[in-house]
């Protein structure tokens, strides 16, 4: 199974600063063995869509799994881009995250990801901090396999 990680944030899609974020997304997709793409791009809303639909329609990609732009700020726009380009909502895994979050701290109230279905391929919003991600991606990792194998179904 192949997935997408997509980084957003328009600093570090210029070059200025580290992405700890993306990187530590990969890690844990390949540690759960997904082989795995990795790409930045701004927090742009049509920059997002396109991305995630050009990842989407690839019939390998399964899943595609964005970190970074879903705070409070005016320019974290990946749940929206992300709305734009789904099908359909698959909020358990937005609801799942964000739950687990608040489990950890009271601003995990403040994440606004969503998750939903393009065709075949799943799409989740990460928080943008490696530790947020080290916390919810265990409530997620479990359940790939069977949405890969329902996603694939006619």
């Amino acid at each position: 199974m192949r997935a997408a990680v997509l980084t957003i944030s328009t600093s570090l899609s210029d070059g200025s600063g580290e992405d700890r974020s993306g990187p530590e997304l990969v890690r844990l997709c390949e540690e759960a063995g997904l082989e795995t793409s990795h790409e930045t791009v701004p927090d742009d809303r049509e920059a997002i869509k396109l991305a995630l639909i050009r990842w989407a329609n690839q019939d390998d990609v399964r899943f595609i799994f964005t970190t970074g732009g879903t705070g409070l700020t005016p320019d974290d726009v990946t749940p929206e881009a992300t709305l734009d380009a789904i099908h359909r909502e698959a909020p358990g895994y937005a609801e799942s995250i964000r739950a687990e979050s608040r489990a950890h701290t009271p601003l995990g109230i403040l994440t606004r990801g969503v998750s939903g279905i393009r065709d075949r391929t799943l799409i989740v919003n990460f928080p943008g901090s490696p530790r947020a991600i080290g916390q919810s991606w265990p409530v997620v990792e479990p359940t790939l396999k069977h949405a890969a194998e329902t996603l694939e179904r006619d």
